[in-house]
């Protein structure tokens, strides 16, 4: 059995570098990264070692496991090591034109031999011919690209007996080196792949093409004529094809005959999937499928990123065209006659890894999380990740994925969170203006307080004395004349108890009242002429609130009739009554001809008035803005006297709690 029986995690994740593009979660054909806090994480129990999300990833926050010090520490132990280099080293090194300064650097790094992997293709191409001309023979799956088989033990268990069992091109060359060479023979695969590292135990290490890079640099080894020396014994022959598509069928001198579909060639995680798929469903009769998880093991993820795809196959095939010019045939025959007594049998094990499916309850669950509640809202745009919202939504239950992935969901939450600032800084706004309107009315209350205390003393001695001769004083015109001074200092009394009230000095005496009542009389105690309608309108659920009536009474008839007198043409008004939470809300809306800007923040302001002289004092609106502040209340104004911009009109809304106690 050629399995590694050490497993080993293969990819890892670099954090920091991580920037949450989901590149990483698309190309990986098992979902084997979970996604933690917007961090891409690899699940080694779920990874195929396939390397594509180390290949796609452009900031490098996947990096596959490195051996280059274990290998270093073995040539320095002085055992006899091997190097095996996979057949796609062409496609790799491209800039030495001789293989064999290749194979001389690769020696210079301790290696006592330098092997061709190509040799152990030509070896199991003979075992796969055979196996292929069976006449009962099932459908076969090539077993060559570990990441292909591991995705069969793990994903697809049912069809391990499809898989051949023969040994990868890798450990067929150990195998051989081991036969040849002796069992004490230390083995170093190097090639373009991630999985070979934990493909078998027959192999000591397997290093990437990137990796002998790597160690040709920390050596400072450069290509050199001097070094160029040929590749030890065994020589390859036509399986130098090997790693791109279609070269085991080659090797084999098999056809892939579209006429005939018995054989299926795929490459890359999707047609892969869709190939494996279409196999187990049973709607492909094929007796043959070469597969590879990469496009071909030119464009392996153990490869430099620069490479182009048909430039590396046009450099495999000049390379296969070159050697066998110069092949020697008789020595490989020999080679191969010696390779036919060993067994390059292996065997394969289901080790299911599919996580159950959830119900359909559960995901439609999710999927209404991110408001696609319907299948028009499925837009199955790829952008999570996965190919399909479903998808998404069953990877979210298994927890290997997140709700912000989605973006179209993230998109609208993002504008509704725009949106949510926006009224934030509108009600900022508002509240920093109340707050300047607040602390210019309290300066002013302070004042107004202070000229209240100051004048109820005089004023009432000028009551008490103006009221004692008007009793003793038998002159009509006196009397007159005495009268008056009554009348004017009773209305100086009234202004006084105005701006106590707007300072807030005067008591609240709460008693329960049904709200929509109290509103109903107050409208009934104002004269409405003909031409204007007034409209109550209620929504509560708990009509009763405490307030000081007298006082509140006072407030809602001064600012009904302000609304009757801003409508000399007629209009309506409409008074409404609500809720929200603990506090009632009654807003007071005219058709009138609004309030200018320029006077806003002028209305609560003491004795200012836009009404003609004699009409107003000045004090109605602070009064009421007073009383409902001693409730614990808030008062706002909103106007428009532009009708450009709108009808015209003015809203008074007061906000009180239903018990300020």
């Amino acid at each position: 059995m050629a399995h590694n029986t050490n497993y080993r995690q293969l990819v890892f994740t670099v954090k920091d570098r991580c920037r949450v593009c989901y590149t990483c979660v698309r190309e990986c054909p098992v979902k084997a990264i979970k996604i933690i806090n917007g961090q891409a994480e690899v699940l080694s129990e779920r990874c195929i070692g396939c390397g594509n999300c180390v290949r796609v990833c452009r900031q490098e926050a996947k990096v596959y496991l490195r051996l280059t010090d274990e290998v270093s520490e073995l040539l320095k132990s002085g055992q006899r090591t091997a190097a095996c280099l996979a057949p796609s080293f062409p496609a790799e090194f491209t800039e030495i034109k001789d293989y064999r300064i290749l194979v001389g650097m690769v020696k210079k790094l301790g290696f006592e031999l330098v092997t061709e992997v190509a040799f152990g293709a030509d070896m199991v191409s003979v075992a796969y011919k055979k196996l292929y001309h069976q006449q009962d023979s099932k459908g076969i799956i090539n077993s060559d690209c570990p990441a292909i088989v591991y995705y069969v033990e793990h994903y697809l268990p049912e069809m391990v007996d499809n898989l051949a069992p023969l040994v990868s091109p890798m450990v067929a060359s150990s195998r051989f080196l081991k036969k040849k060479y002796g069992d004490d023979l230390q083995i170093v695969f190097i090639g373009p792949c991630v999985a070979k590292k934990a493909e078998s135990d027959e192999i000591d290490y397997a290093l990437t093409f990137t990796e002998l890079r790597e160690m040709f640099r920390q050596h400072r080894i450069k290509p050199d004529e001097d070094l160029a020396c040929d590749f030890d014994p065994p020589f390859a022959g036509k399986g130098a094809i090997f790693p791109v598509s279609h070269g085991l069928l080659q090797n084999m001198d098999v056809e892939a005959d579209i006429t005939k579909g018995n054989v299926i060639v795929a490459e890359g995680r999707i047609n892969v999937k869709d190939a494996l798929t279409e196999f187990s469903q049973g709607t492909l009769n094929a007796r043959h499928l070469e597969l590879l998880c990469c496009e071909g093991c030119i464009m392996g993820p153990g490869m430099s990123e620069e490479g182009k795809k048909y430039m590396r196959r046009s450099c495999i095939s000049n390379y296969v065209t070159q050697k066998l010019e110069d092949f020697d045939q008789e020595q490989w025959k020999a080679n191969m006659e010696l390779a036919k007594s060993i067994d390059l049998s292996t065997s394969f094990v289901q080790m299911d890894r599919r996580t159950p499916i959830p119900s359909s309850n559960d995901i439609a669950e999710i999927l209404k999380k991110m408001g696609k509640n319907d299948p028009s809202d499925f837009l199955d745009c790829g952008a999570c990740g996965y190919d399909t919202c479903v998808e998404h939504a069953i990877a979210i239950v298994q927890g290997l994925a997140e709700t912000e992935m989605c973006l179209p969901y993230t998109i609208e939450k993002l504008h509704q969170s725009i949106d949510k600032v926006n009224l934030s800084n509108q009600e900022l706004a508002s509240a920093r203006e109340a707050l300047k309107q607040s602390e210019k009315l309290a300066h002013m209350g302070q004042l107004s307080a202070g000229i209240a205390h100051e004048l109820n003393n005089p004023l009432g001695v000028i009551t008490l004395y103006s009221n004692l001769l008007l009793d003793e004083i038998a002159d009509d015109t006196t009397k007159t004349d005495l009268k008056l001074i009554v009348e004017q200092a009773e209305r100086c009394r009234k202004i006084v108890g105005g701006l106590l009230n707007f300072a807030r000095k005067n008591q609240v005496r709460l008693t329960q009242i049904h709200l929509e009542k109290f509103v109903s009389r107050s409208i009934q105690s104002i004269i409405c002429p003909e031409n204007i309608t007034i409209k109550l309108q209620v929504d509560l659920d708990d009509p009763y609130v405490f307030f000081d009536a007298d006082q509140m009474m006072q407030v809602l008839t001064n600012l009904e009739k302000n609304a009757v007198e801003a409508m000399p043409e007629g209009g309506e008004i409409t008074l409404s009554i609500s809720e929200k939470g603990e506090d009632v809300i009654i807003a007071i809306s005219d058709q009138g001809i609004g309030i200018s800007p320029e006077n806003m923040e002028k209305v609560f302001t003491p004795f200012f008035t836009t009404k003609e002289v004699g009409k107003g004092t000045g004090l109605g609106l602070p009064l009421c803005y007073g009383i409902v502040k001693m409730h614990k209340g808030k008062i706002d104004v909103k106007s428009n006297n532009e009708p450009e911009k709108g009808p015209t009109g003015t809203t008074f809304t007061i906000r009180l709690p239903r018990n300020p106690a």
